[in-house]
């Protein structure tokens, strides 16, 4: 599934920069303001691969949006409870309202989904894109990981982002799939495919929020369980692909469905920009300074 194509050249000295966005339902709107420090760094990744909600940011980032545009993309698609439900409205997508209120209703489409909230005029092919994009989906029927680097990209985002339960599963290229975090759910594997420096962005969460808590919903619990799985799949990936800059936002306080709240989501990452440019920045000299040869040495 992965198509042999053209790289698009990386930036910092050179330096071919892979980048893992992880996946986290709302919470992984958080990906935006770290995708804006490494505009604001002057670092265009050679590689992107995305899970779930991180193969639908990371795509709008392969397809050349600057993270600010990302961002007000995602402040104008759902900034209220009324857009979403407009835009899903609009593509015939039902139950929203049942979801947020009572838990999980009729499955959702996730083709429709991606739809309603990628932007308009989206190249309909991976070898549209500026940035190399792999996107992690499993594949229900063999228990593999599925990925995606050529051919439609839509429908392989809708596998990507179709969690268990909550969306009918997606039929495509002879796969049956459902939510990629349920084998890869920050897909480092695919980010350090032919690239120099990796970098891992996990937003699935830890687990501060809930320590005391006793009284969950039915949602909670679905939800928290697989982020224990998650969090546990990650911790294998990392020990097998050590990224070279990981982080890890703190999103305990928003639910996993709270996309509404994406200016809160947004702000709250924010504070860490900072803080994740030095970081790269650091790692980045500290890399290339170990790349160059000691005078006098063969």
């Amino acid at each position: 599934m992965r198509g042999d194509k053209p790289k698009a050249p990386g930036a910092g000295e050179g330096l071919r920069i892979g980048v893992a966005l992880g996946g986290g339902s709302a919470r992984g709107l958080t990906h935006i303001p770290y995708i804006e420090a490494m505009d604001e760094l002057g670092l265009t990744p050679s590689v992107i691969a995305g899970t779930s909600i991180g193969a639908l940011i990371g795509a709008g980032w392969a397809n050349g949006m600057k993270g600010a545009e990302i961002r007000e993309h995602a402040y104008e698609v759902l900034g209220t409870l009324r857009v979403i439900a407009g835009r899903l409205w609009a593509r015939h997508v039902r139950g929203l309202g049942s979801l947020l209120q009572n838990g999980l209703p009729t499955q959702l489409d996730a083709n429709a989904v991606v739809d309603a909230f990628l932007p308009d005029g989206f190249p309909p092919q991976f070898s549209d894109l500026r940035v190399p994009l792999y996107v992690v989906a499993t594949d229900f029927q063999s228990w593999h990981p599925a990925v995606f680097s050529s051919g439609l990209v839509r429908p392989a985002i809708a596998g990507s982002i179709a969690i268990p339960s909550l969306f009918k599963p997606v039929y495509f290229d002879n796969h049956l799939l459902v939510d990629g975090g349920v084998v890869n759910p920050l897909p480092l594997d695919q980010a350090d495919i032919g690239t120099d420096f990796l970098i891992g962005i996990d937003v699935n969460g830890d687990p501060s929020h809930g320590l005391t808590k006793v009284n969950h919903n039915a949602v909670d619990l679905w939800f928290g369980s697989a982020q224990i799985m998650m969090h546990s799949l990650t911790a294998h990936m990392m020990a097998a692909y050590p990224p070279d800059v990981y982080v890890r936002p703190h999103v305990a306080n928003f639910g996993a469905l709270e996309f509404w709240r994406v200016r809160e989501i947004v702000d709250h990452a924010d504070r860490e920009k900072d803080r994740f440019k030095r970081m790269v920045s650091e790692k980045i000299e500290a890399h290339i300074q170990n790349k160059v040869p000691v005078s006098g040495s063969e």
